[in-house]
């Protein structure tokens, strides 16, 4: 029993020393384990109870479990100044100064194609223009058919157009709402459609999926005269009040006569869209009487439109998505 007693104030006292030196709550617990742990030394006098007598043993028992306690105690009172300890040494070490200026988060902004379809369509609701929008996988009907497309037409071969299950294709122009947004309504009205299409082809200012905008205006008195001047005031607002543009005569199946539009960019012209007047057989495929109304129609290419406003080389580049290109606007 005396060498029992012996050791075990030896062991608190051991204890009491290195738990108050210990640096770390790694080593608290390595510590801790050392005492209390399934080999620790006080666990091992418990373990050795059982070869003393009945009186010493209830005494000697007595006495380990209260140096448990206190090694316990010991051990929480050192983990809380530890956990003092590290939250001191971490609000010093990232101690935020209220008075300095405070850091911006990164913006992000719209995507070039995105800015300049938005002004765009701004510039025609303020001349009263409604916004209409249609499916991106059409029925041939009103991607081809209703706009007097021949069945031999190039524009439905496979080197051209992208045909989906069903007879249905992706829509290679957003003409394909004109047909919708007319049937079944009477003029006069006016609309813009923008939003993405498809068409088989890729090169330095042509990609497969691109977006294009069509702005039609029917009533009793359009003129091909009011075409051209709308087409100049949208350029001019786009582009500056320098900016040039031609007509050269084209011929598309759903506008007669038809033009295409060129503009002004890099001391060259460079193909913008296509215009023209509805053709009859349109508005009689929309159950609109062309003896009575007349209207126009065109479209261009958004894309290429940031391309001339920005002088982008390649449109290519507003598909990437690379980020040091996009900062720049």
């Amino acid at each position: 029993m005396a060498a029992s007693v012996a050791d075990l104030e030896r062991i608190l006292a051991e204890a009491e020393t290195a738990i108050r030196e210990v640096g770390s709550a790694q080593a608290l617990a390595e510590l801790r384990a050392s005492y209390l742990g399934k080999k620790g030394s006080v666990s091992t006098l418990l373990r050795g109870l059982g070869q003393l007598s009945a009186e010493e043993r209830a005494e000697a028992g007595k006495a380990t479990n209260e140096a448990k306690k206190r090694i316990e105690a010991w051990v929480a009172e050192r983990k809380a100044s530890l956990a003092l300890d590290a939250r001191a040494k971490d609000l010093a070490e990232h101690r935020l100064d209220v008075t300095l200026p405070g850091f911006a988060p990164p913006r992000g902004h719209l995507h070039p194609t995105t800015q300049i379809e938005r002004e765009m369509c701004t510039f025609f609701t303020e001349m009263g223009y409604g916004i209409e929008d249609g499916p991106e996988v059409e029925s041939d009907w009103n991607n081809f058919g209703g706009l007097n497309f021949p069945e031999d037409h190039p524009a439905r071969d496979l080197q051209d157009t992208f045909f989906v299950t069903g007879g249905n294709v992706l829509r290679t122009h957003t003409s394909n709402v004109q047909i919708r947004a007319m049937t079944g309504r009477q003029p006069p009205f006016r609309f813009v459609s923008p939003g993405r299409v498809y068409r088989n082809d890729l090169d330095g200012t042509h990609y497969p999926m691109f977006h294009q905008i069509e702005a039609v205006c029917v009533d009793e008195r359009t003129t091909f005269a009011d075409l051209k001047g709308t087409l100049f005031a949208f350029a001019r607002h786009l582009f500056g009040a320098e900016a040039e543009i031609r007509f050269r005569a084209h011929f598309f199946p759903f506008t007669e006569p038809s033009a295409e539009i060129d503009i002004g960019w890099e001391g060259r012209w460079l193909e913008w869209g296509g215009c023209g007047m509805i053709h009859p057989r349109v508005l009689l495929n929309c159950g609109i009487d062309p003896e009575r109304y007349q209207g126009f129609a065109f479209g261009m290419g958004i894309d290429r439109t940031a391309m001339i406003r920005w002088d982008i080389p390649n449109i290519q580049l507003l598909f990437d998505g690379d980020v040091r290109t996009m900062e720049q606007f």
